[in-house]
């Protein structure tokens, strides 16, 4: 193996006789001392480095980059992490704008789901109140019967009469608590989703 520093490159692929050296690729690095070093094979303090691999007229061929080091692998992994995680919450967005897209058709049709389901939910909430009503009037009976035996023992089938009652108006209730925050939930929804396809509409105008 021949070895060379210092000259140019050139120089050493045109300067050196002999077929093998006319003919055969060379590998040039800097060294420690910041000195070029060349030869026919790698040289020995090229190693570790980064290096050229140059064609009989001096061409690069390729350039090989140093081995990174501990520090520079972890950082070039987390580097790597980070453009997967961000091209995954790129590819999730798309995939939220294209389904938003296959369900409303227009901002009328959000603003008419959005109705309907707020009319849904409110429908629950009148039978709710409706069965409220019912169930106060049934306990009425009960309650009649207990003042009756105001002075004496409730009957069994009284009391359990009124505690059913009560049971089922805080079933009721609890159930158009529930209701309302649905309502809430659902005008949060539709106009999210407003402002999401309004967004989408202007940018893809601002596109053509």
């Amino acid at each position: 193996m021949h070895t060379l520093s210092r000259f140019p490159v050139l120089a050493i692929v045109l300067g050196l006789g002999g077929p093998a050296m006319a003919t055969g690729n060379f590998y040039c690095c800097v060294d420690a001392n910041g000195k070029q070093m060349c030869g026919d094979l790698l040289p020995q303090s090229c190693y570790g480095r980064a290096y050229r691999e140059l064609g009989p007229s001096g061409q690069t061929l390729r350039t090989i980059e140093a081995p990174l080091t501990a520090e520079q692998r972890a950082a070039r992994s987390a580097e790597e992490a980070q453009r997967k995680v961000e091209a995954e919450i790129l590819r999730e967005k798309q995939r939220k704008e294209q389904a938003l897209l296959n369900t409303y058709g227009s901002e009328k049709d959000i603003e008419m789901m959005r109705l309907r389901a707020l009319a849904d939910v409110q429908k629950s909430i009148n039978a709710a109140e409706t069965k409220i009503v019912e169930i106060r009037t049934e306990r009425k009976v009960f309650e009649n019967e207990a003042e009756f035996y105001k002075k004496k023992k409730i009957p069994p089938e009284v009391q359990k009469g009124l505690r059913d009652a009560d049971y089922e108006i805080k079933a009721q209730e609890y159930l158009i608590e529930s209701k309302k925050k649905e309502l809430d939930l659902i005008r949060i929804k539709y106009d999210e989703d407003l402002r999401r396809y309004q967004e989408i509409a202007r940018r893809n105008t601002s596109a053509r």
